[in-house]
């Protein structure tokens, strides 16, 4: 069998926005990913459906995977032929191993390529305020490892003469690095600042000295994953700070998937500064028509399309069969705006379906099978143009995406959203309804909300308007109407 080839492919800080394009790519071409904890899962749904996905998460002072099971893991996944990508936080080359895991592959002859990633104290600076170099206040930066800062091979003289300094996961052994900074020459009023989870929604910063450092992250329970800088240049956050004064920033958000398309609510929160989690994960595959089906369909009156997915189903159908978009003499109509737009994408225009008539032979078009179909649609005929589904991967995921900080409010789009959190939300061994208790929940449309309470839940901000525009004002501002 020939050989496949391993991507070492750094993942940024946190924040999905900064993956590079070419690592973006190979996520998307992947057949294997060894991914890390730190890296934002979000990035993995841009893998293919049938990419093995591989936790390789080690956390501080727990035992996990070995460094030796994963270097073996990327050799036998290569010599089975994969493309293989090992996923880090960060870039690769910064404290990431590659050289180690590169090793391995290089002995056994194996093919690799390395694609770098934003390094974290960078980015973990810059979104706190702080630039890691200027003309005024740092001409010279240094990146160095926090663990275990005792060991006699730091030049800690050489430390003190540098500018700015970031010291890479530092938290527990702080006090170490305060110490031997101090005594090696760095003046006690020198600032510093600890940044934990970096570039993330729920990033925390604690700014100080070294002389108080220890005490004011104590104060404020922060722990690893960290950055701590130590620098003069730190004395420009006040001015530069820009991520940490968004609207939604410090908030966790959980929403509701019931679609493959991005969401435009998560969208909307995320631009804002908040920190946004999605669940369930869906895929989509296509459920043959007939030309002869497709052709009669072309003869109904209205045609109401259920979602996103299943305008995209049908249209794709009608291009299979070179059935021409313009024989299309039935009213379009649409459950929401998202459907809308992909019907104009596609060069169609249609009306929510608060504005059918009566009127009219109707055809559904959805994404479920029959017997799964809402009421609520009308007594039409009924269509499935795709077919829906839980991407199962993701529940093994979702409980570690919600680790640390608190979920502090969870956003419901439709009926079937509720439904599709309550019922994989269980399957992925997560307790939702006690993660209900301790948030705000939000949902768009009064159907949405009598869902909710069949589960003995209210929802706390309901817009006047159905719409993601409303729902995100009431949460910017936390009105309820």
């Amino acid at each position: 069998m020939t050989k496949g080839k391993v991507y070492f492919v750094g993942a940024g800080p946190g924040d999905e926005g900064l993956i590079t394009v070419k690592g973006q790519k190979a996520i998307e071409k992947a057949d294997v990913i060894l991914y890390d904890r730190l890296l934002n899962p979000k990035l993995l749904e841009a893998a293919a459906f049938d990419c093995e996905l591989i936790y390789c998460g080690k956390t501080p002072y727990a035992t996990g995977i070995s460094q030796g099971e994963i270097n073996e893991l990327l050799v036998s996944k290569a010599l089975e032929g994969h493309r293989v990508i090992r996923l880090k936080g960060g870039d690769p080359a910064v404290f990431g191993r590659v050289g180690e895991e590169a090793e391995s592959l290089k002995d056994k002859g194996i093919p690799f390529e390395v694609i770098p990633g934003v390094t974290s104290s960078i980015a973990a600076s810059m979104y706190a305020g702080v630039p890691v170099t200027h003309r005024d206040y740092g001409r010279s930066f240094a990146m160095v490892t926090g663990h275990d800062q005792t060991k006699k091979d730091i030049d800690w003289n050489g430390l003190v003469s540098i500018d700015t300094v970031a010291f890479y996961m530092g938290v527990a052994n702080l006090p170490s690095i305060r110490k031997n900074l101090i005594n090696h020459g760095k003046p006690g009023n020198t600032p510093a600042l600890v940044i934990q989870w970096g570039t993330y929604g729920r990033q925390e910063s604690v700014e100080g000295t070294l002389d108080d450092i220890v005490e004011r992250v104590s104060e404020r329970s922060l722990g690893n994953p960290a950055i701590t800088l130590v620098g003069d240049i730190i004395s420009l956050r006040g001015k530069l700070q820009w991520f940490e004064r968004k609207p939604l920033y410090g908030q966790r958000f959980l929403v509701a998937r019931t679609g493959t398309a991005k969401s435009a609510l998560a969208e909307a929160l995320y631009e804002l500064g908040g920190e946004v989690i999605e669940f369930p994960k869906w895929n989509a595959e296509k459920v043959k028509i007939e030309e002869s089906q497709l052709l009669a369909f072309l003869s109904y009156d209205r045609i109401l399309f259920t979602s996103p997915e299943s305008v995209h189903g049908f249209l794709d159908s009608l291009t299979e069969q070179a059935i021409d978009f313009r024989r299309i003499s039935s009213k379009l109509y649409v459950l929401s705006r998202k459907s809308k737009k992909a019907l104009q994408q596609r060069g169609l225009t249609a009306e929510l379906k608060s504005g059918m008539p009566e009127a009219g032979t109707l055809l559904v078009v959805g994404d479920r099978k029959r017997d799964l179909r809402d009421p609520a649609h009308g007594d039409g005929d009924y269509i499935q143009s795709i077919a829906k589904f839980v991407d199962e991967r993701f529940l093994e995921i979702f409980p570690r995406m919600l680790d640390g900080k608190a979920v502090g409010t969870v956003l419901f789009s439709n009926r079937h959203s509720v439904d599709m959190l309550m019922q994989y939300g269980d399957k992925a061994n997560v307790d939702v309804e006690a993660l209900l208790k301790k948030a705000s929940i939000g949902v768009i449309g009064e159907s949405t909300g009598n869902r909710l309470q069949d589960y003995g839940f209210t929802s706390d901000m309901m817009p006047k308007e159905p719409s993601v525009e409303q729902l995100v004002d009431l949460i910017v501002n936390r009105n309820v109407f």
